[in-house]
C-alpha cells in the first residue's frame, strides 16, 4: 500500500507574539470611577484603556454616557497613566469631536453595517491612521464583516482590528453565543488582527476567563475586557464587568497561558 503524503496543518492562530488587553468599564461614569481602572491598568503593565463616552442603548431611558464630559475624563485619564484611549463612535456627526480626544476608535455591533459612519470614520482617520476596532453584528457573517470594512479603509487608513464579540443564536444561557472559529477563519481569509470581546458574549462576570483563555488559544490578537471599581453599582452591564483585583488575577493567568503558545500580554 503507497504512502499517502497529507500536507501539515496550517498555523492559522497567530500574527504576532504579543496579544494586547483593551481594557476598562462599559461606561464612564465619573473622573474617580475611571481614573481607579486606568490606575489599575497601568500598574499591571497595560497600554491601553477603553470605555462609552456615548453609549447605544436598546432602552433609550437606560444611562446613554456622558458625551463630550466622557471624552474629557477619557483623556485625561490617558495622559495621566500614559495609556492609550479607545471608545466608540456612534454618529457621523461625532466623528470629529471623539477623533480629537482619542487613541483609537471603535464601531460598535449595532452600527456594523452602518456605512455612511463607516465611510466617515475612514475618511477622518485616513491621514492619522489612528487604530480602528470594528465589532462584528451579532447577526452578521463574516462574509459580511470583511467586505464591509473596506469601507474603513478605503481612504488609507488599513490599521483595523476586527472584533468578534458574540453572535445571537438560540442559545439563552449566554448574552451571546461566541464565535471562537472567527479567530482562524479571518485569519485565514484576511491579513486583519482579530480581537475578542470576553465580557459581552459571557454576560456573567464568572464566564470571562474562559472565554478569555479560549480566546488566546484560538490565536487572537488582542482581547478586550469591562473592567469596573464596583460593578454592582455600574450604570450598564454590571454582571459582566471584573472588579480591578478581579482583573489584576484574570491578566497574570492569561500571561501565563499566554506564554504556552510563545507570546506575552501587553
Amino acid at each position: 500500500m503507497s504512502e499517502v503524503n497529507i500536507p501539515p496543518i496550517p498555523d492559522l492562530g497567530t500574527r504576532g507574539d504579543e496579544i494586547t488587553i483593551f481594557a476598562g468599564p462599559c461606561s464612564i461614569e465619573s473622573a474617580e470611577q475611571f481614573e481607579e481602572v486606568a490606575e489599575c491598568v497601568k500598574d499591571l503593565g497595560l497600554h491601553w484603556i477603553r470605555g462609552g463616552a456615548f453609549k447605544p442603548r436598546t432602552n433609550p431611558h437606560s444611562f446613554q454616557g456622558l458625551g463630550e464630559e466622557g471624552l474629557k475624563i477619557m483623556k485625561a485619564a490617558g495622559e495621566k497613566y500614559g495609556l492609550k484611549t479607545l471608545t466608540e463612535v456612534m454618529d457621523t456627526a461625532h466623528c470629529d469631536l471623539v477623533d480629537s480626544y482619542v487613541d483609537g476608535l471603535q464601531v460598535g455591533a449595532r452600527n456594523f453595517q452602518n456605512f455612511s459612519l463607516l465611510k466617515k470614520i475612514g475618511q477622518v482617520t485616513g491621514e492619522s491612521k489612528k487604530l480602528v476596532l470594528y465589532k462584528r453584528g451579532f447577526a452578521g457573517t463574516i462574509a459580511e464583516w470583511l467586505a464591509a470594512t473596506d469601507y474603513l479603509t478605503a481612504e488609507g487608513n488599513d490599521n483595523v482590528v476586527l472584533c468578534e464579540r458574540g453572535i445571537r443564536t438560540f442559545e439563552t444561557a449566554t448574552r451571546f453565543t461566541l464565535d471562537i472559529a472567527a479567530v482562524p477563519v479571518i485569519h485565514k481569509q484576511s491579513l486583519y488582527p482579530v480581537c475578542i470581546d470576553v465580557s459581552h458574549p459571557a454576560g456573567q462576570r464568572d464566564l470571562v476567563p474562559a472565554l478569555s483563555y479560549a480566546a488566546i488559544a484560538a490565536g487572537a490578537d488582542s482581547i478586550m475586557i469591562e473592567v469596573h471599581p464596583n460593578p454592582p453599582v455600574a450604570l450598564s452591564d454590571g454582571p459582566q464587568q471584573l472588579t480591578p483585583a478581579q482583573f489584576a488575577e484574570l491578566v497574570e493567568r492569561l500571561r501565563d497561558v499566554a506564554a504556552v503558545f510563545g507570546k506575552t500580554i501587553v
